[in-house]
């Protein structure tokens, strides 16, 4: 869907522009397929966008009651509501502290797995409703979101894909190349931050074993956030954290 109404927006380039469907992992398949060149520039928009947010069907948000599905392609991967039945509460776990910095990760873990197995977990609504019940307290809709942002991150293989894409990149891009990205919480941020950031060649624990120097220079010293006049405008841009980085010269 995203597809299609880019390519009516940029319809005018012609043949300057190629599209194609995939996750971050496929990128060094894309980038074979359309020819090899060195890339001038990458964008990484991570998460989701607010077609897919406010699409009922995705199942992205609980303020409505859809199937709870998570997936951002919905073409390929298994619904959430599927993959948390056949999870180990384990894995549950590790993914809503990982993905989500949820308190009770190991409570509301075990919580969800259950239900899921019982077939007590078709819907959004029926998720929220969970963590209410197994976290207790107040209803807390930022709590809520933290624990969709998890599992929606988990269904959909984002750190993984990301780390793979971002460790292919230097390969790809030509010296003095920019790659740009734009991340929505804390553990996309520290992903980008430990493959991308250059770092010294020893370390304070091994101060005489050197590590492979980065091909990268770091453009933004400090992470950019958005403006109040975006803010204003976009309210959804609040925790959006911009980083660029140079190719260097080999």
């Amino acid at each position: 869907a995203a597809l299609t109404i880019a390519a009516g927006r940029l319809a005018r380039f012609e043949d300057r522009v190629i599209t194609t469907q995939g996750g971050f992992a496929d990128l060094p398949a894309g980038w074979e397929r359309a020819g090899r060149e060195p890339l001038a520039g990458a964008l990484f928009d991570l998460g989701m966008s607010s077609m897919q947010l406010d699409d009922p069907a995705r199942g992205m948000a609980f303020r409505h009651d859809a199937p709870l599905d998570l997936r951002l392609d919905s073409t390929r991967g298994t619904p959430a509501s599927e993959r948390i039945a056949s999870a180990e509460p384990e894995e549950l776990e590790r993914v809503l502290r990982e993905h989500g910095d949820v308190a009770g990760a190991g409570r509301l873990a075990r919580a969800i797995v259950a239900a899921a197995r019982r077939g007590e977990l078709p819907t959004t609504r029926a998720l929220a409703a969970l963590v209410d019940r197994a976290l207790g307290g107040r209803r807390h809709p930022r709590r809520t979101a933290q624990v969709f942002q998890a599992l929606r991150i988990w269904i959909n293989d984002e750190a993984s894909d990301l780390e793979a894409a971002l460790a292919w990149l230097p390969q790809a891009m030509r010296e003095g190349g920019v790659v740009v990205t734009l991340a929505y919480h804390s553990g996309e941020d520290r992903r980008i931050k430990q493959v991308l950031r250059p770092r010294s060649t020893t370390t304070k624990r091994h101060p005489e074993a050197p590590r492979a120097a980065s091909p990268w220079e770091e453009l933004t010293r400090k992470v950019w956030k958005p403006s109040e006049a975006e803010l204003e405008a976009n309210p959804r841009s609040r925790s959006a954290r911009l980083r660029a980085f140079r190719r260097k010269s080999t």
